[in-house]
């Protein structure tokens, strides 16, 4: 029995404004599409002791988190009427006020899509081992786990 293909799910540095609307695009071929909801995570510029977030550089371990997305993922599908659905976490690093996540969904109903994109932002947050290292303005890093 052939392996399954896990989708990427994992984007070096930032998620582009040009890439969420090309994403968004690709789906006006589906016409029985009615609502599509869309979560975007930005790094914040904190204050953090004597400094600034300038920038977080999210790692994680992928043998481990590629796997954990594929079945929340999958779970979302069984638990909502969706027609599709989109998860990109950046690695690397990301600049306060860029997108560093990015949870798209699509379904015949807007509360399907609403649901699903809610569910599946807190499920990542909770249960995927991603790891952001915010570098701060005086030079300084804070590790933090699921930014």
């Amino acid at each position: 029995m052939e392996a399954k293909k896990i989708k990427q799910m994992f984007v070096e540095g930032p998620i582009s404004s040009q890439f969420i609307a090309e994403s968004i695009s690709k789906h006006s071929s589906k016409k029985n599409i009615g609502a599509h909801q869309l979560f975007l995570g930005q790094v914040r510029q904190d204050e953090i002791n004597t400094g600034q977030v300038m920038a977080i550089e999210y790692t994680c371990y992928k043998e481990m988190a590629e796997p954990i997305l594929e079945a929340i993922r999958e779970d979302c599908f069984a638990k909502y009427p969706l027609t599709c659905l989109h998860i990109y976490h950046s690695l690397g690093l990301v600049n306060a006020g860029e997108i560093c996540l990015f949870v798209f969904t699509s379904s015949s109903h807007r509360q399907a899509a609403t649901e699903a994109c809610s569910y599946l932002v807190e499920r990542i947050k909770k249960e995927v081992p991603i790891w952001g290292k915010e570098i701060l303005s005086d030079t300084s890093s804070v590790w933090k786990i699921n930014q």
